[in-house]
């Protein structure tokens, strides 16, 4: 297991971080986006997280904080690495969640739905 950060295995130019560190990060101040669909999110989700599907990044990026690293997180990764590449491109600071919702759950961390 990883604690900070390793290269992606979706994007090898975006670096994971691993569910404990995210959500270090996010008592911290950092905003987790989980980008999963709408029935996913209803399923359960982090706590604290905020919802905005993947298809909705690009139109409403503009509403998301600059002045603090974005975490995105899905069911497994590869989703919210894309995220995470968008999110970049557009000079966010973001992190894509390495494991998603899935290692979350696993890790024990506080989830809701």
């Amino acid at each position: 297991m990883f604690l900070f950060r390793r290269k992606s295995t979706v994007h090898p130019k975006l670096q994971d971080i691993d569910v404990r560190e995210a959500r270090r990060r996010q008592t911290a101040g950092a905003l987790l986006l989980d980008v999963r669909e709408d029935d996913e999110w209803a399923a359960g989700h982090a706590d604290g997280a905020r919802h905005m599907p993947l298809g909705h990044i690009g139109a409403s990026q503009k509403d998301l904080p600059r002045d603090c690293e974005i975490l995105l997180i899905c069911r497994s990764g590869r989703r919210s690495a894309q995220a995470a590449q968008l999110l970049r491109k557009a000079g966010h600071s973001a992190v894509n969640v390495g494991g998603g919702m899935q290692a979350w759950t696993q890790a024990g961390l506080p989830a809701g739905g």
